[in-house]
This record gives C-alpha cells, sequence and structure tokens, in this order.
C-alpha cells in the first residue's frame, strides 16, 4: 500500500512536470482518466508495462530513475503476510494493516478494549469471541493469530513509536473473566518497559468531555516525507481512511488534548499497578 502511494505520487509529479492531463496520460496506456486517478492515488495495482509506458510519455529517458522506479513497481505489487489470513480479513482491514507496517509512529485512542498491539493472548481470543459470536474454532483461531502475527511489529528492527491512550473504563472491564484481566494489566506493565511504548490512562474519574469522545481513532505518520499523516477510524462493517490535511488535523489537535487530559506516563503506569493489584 505505502509503495503504491509512493509510487503514485511520483508519477502524478512527473505528469504534472510536463503539463500532460490525465486523461492523455490514460489514452497512452490504453486506461480512463479515473483509472490514471486511481493509480496516483495508490489504490489499485501496477503493472510494469503502463508504467514504462507513462515513463516514456513524461520524457524520463534516464536508465536508472526508470530502474528506480520500475523496481518500486515490483516492490508495490508484493503480497505483504497478512494476505495468507485473506479468509478471515475483510480487504477494507488489509488496508489498514499495510500502513501499520510502514509506520514509524502509531497514536491511538481506545474507549471498549486494550489496543490491539498490546492485548495477551488470551485477551484477543475472548475479544473475538465476542465480536464474532457463534464462529467454529478454527476461525476464531486465525483471527487470534492474525493479531499475535501484527504484534510482532513492536519488536521488529525497525519498530514504529506506540502511543495508546486508553479509558481506564476498558481496564475494568472483565474480558474474558478476571484471570484474562490480570493477565492483561501484567502484559501492559511489561509493555510500558519497551523503549518504543508509551501507554497512557485516561482517568475514569475526569470530569471533562474527552477530545476524542466520539470514539476509537488512530493516527499514522510515515517516515517518508511524501507520505501525508493518515487518521484511521473503525466501523462496525468498515472503515474510514481520512487524508485531507485539514481534516487529519483535527483528529492531532484531539489527540494532542487526550494526551494532556490523561495521566503522566509514571501515573498511568501506577494506576495500571494499582487495578492489578485489585483486579
Amino acid at each position: 500500500m505505502v509503495r503504491r502511494i509512493l509510487l503514485g505520487s511520483q508519477l502524478r509529479r512527473l505528469r504534472e512536470a510536463k503539463g500532460i492531463t490525465r486523461e492523455a496520460a490514460g489514452y497512452s496506456i490504453r486506461a480512463s482518466e479515473s483509472k490514471i486517478s486511481r493509480m496516483e492515488l495508490g489504490r489499485v495495482s501496477f503493472k510494469e508495462r503502463d508504467v514504462a509506458d507513462l515513463l516514456t510519455l513524461y520524457g524520463i529517458s534516464d536508465e536508472t530513475e526508470r530502474t528506480q522506479l520500475l523496481s518500486l513497481v515490483r516492490e508495490a505489487n508484493i503480497a505483504g503476510w497478512w494476505h495468507g489470513y485473506g479468509d478471515v480479513l475483510p480487504s477494507w482491514f488489509q488496508t489498514y494493516i499495510g500502513l501499520e507496517e510502514a509506520a514509524s509512529l502509531i497514536r491511538v485512542y481506545e474507549v471498549q478494549f486494550v489496543h490491539g498491539l498490546l492485548q495477551t493472548e488470551e485477551y484477543i481470543r475472548a475479544v473475538v469471541a465476542l465480536g464474532h459470536e457463534g464462529a467454529p474454532g478454527e476461525e476464531i483461531e486465525r483471527r487470534v493469530g492474525l493479531r499475535l502475527e501484527r504484534q510482532k511489529l513492536l519488536v521488529a528492527e525497525r519498530a514504529p513509536e506506540l502511543t495508546a491512550v486508553m479509558d481506564e473504563a476498558a481496564l475494568h472491564r472483565p474480558i474474558g473473566g478476571r484471570e484474562v484481566l490480570r493477565g492483561q494489566l501484567q502484559h501492559l506493565v511489561d509493555a510500558v518497559e519497551m523503549d518504543n511504548v508509551n501507554v497512557r490512562i485516561l482517568p475514569a474519574d475526569f470530569r471533562g468531555y474527552p477530545a476524542g469522545a466520539a470514539g476509537a481513532f488512530t493516527l499514522l505518520h510515515f517516515p517518508e516525507s511524501d507520505l501525508h499523516d493518515v487518521a484511521y477510524v473503525e466501523q462496525l462493517t468498515g472503515a474510514m481512511y481520512i487524508d485531507k490535511r485539514d481534516e487529519v488535523d483535527q483528529y492531532d489537535k484531539a489527540m494532542q488534548n487526550l494526551l494532556a487530559d490523561s495521566l503522566s506516563p509514571k501515573a498511568s503506569l501506577e494506576r495500571i499497578r494499582s487495578l492489578l493489584r485489585d483486579a
């Protein structure tokens, strides 16, 4: 996904630099104007022949530059590990996993549950069972495995920084029972020791109106300068990917307010330990 966005962005800049319309670009590769638009937004896969023809149209004759861009086509078309879970992974969430994998900073606000990247296996299993009531055991385990694979991101060589603001109510909710909750709280205590994980608790006695009261959301920041931040808002049967800068800025402001209203990192850790003692 990220490689597609980067490639699409470069193709758009090259086209605009030559003053070529999307309609003319589409004609050169036997495609429509809307196809060019989707390519430039990184929303479709790329054919190497099409990109080669566009580069010729845009006057890119330097072999080194052509080789670099065409190699990006091949990288963009490589299926991510998550495609192996296509039987339990909706298409709209595959996009998110691709973006999550490429992010250097992930900031989340959670209301109902502990964030997925910080859940224990037992907690995951309980959450999945709640969300897929009546699903066969094999499907449940596939979904649990998918989330555990996602969590490997936090210990990868180029692990992102994760800042998770969680409503304290989520830490009182005995998902899976008291023992599962105790294990989850201990896991959060351990996770805080990781250099790239920052857990912040929005206290239950907070009397104001939480900036993110409209619901949970995620903000993704990427190391590539060509990629703008993305706000992700999940719904029951789909998700919104928001990349318009003024709209993302609203989510960024909400996150800043949530962080200001939350307990400090040290106080958040103490609150989790207190909940663990009482669980």
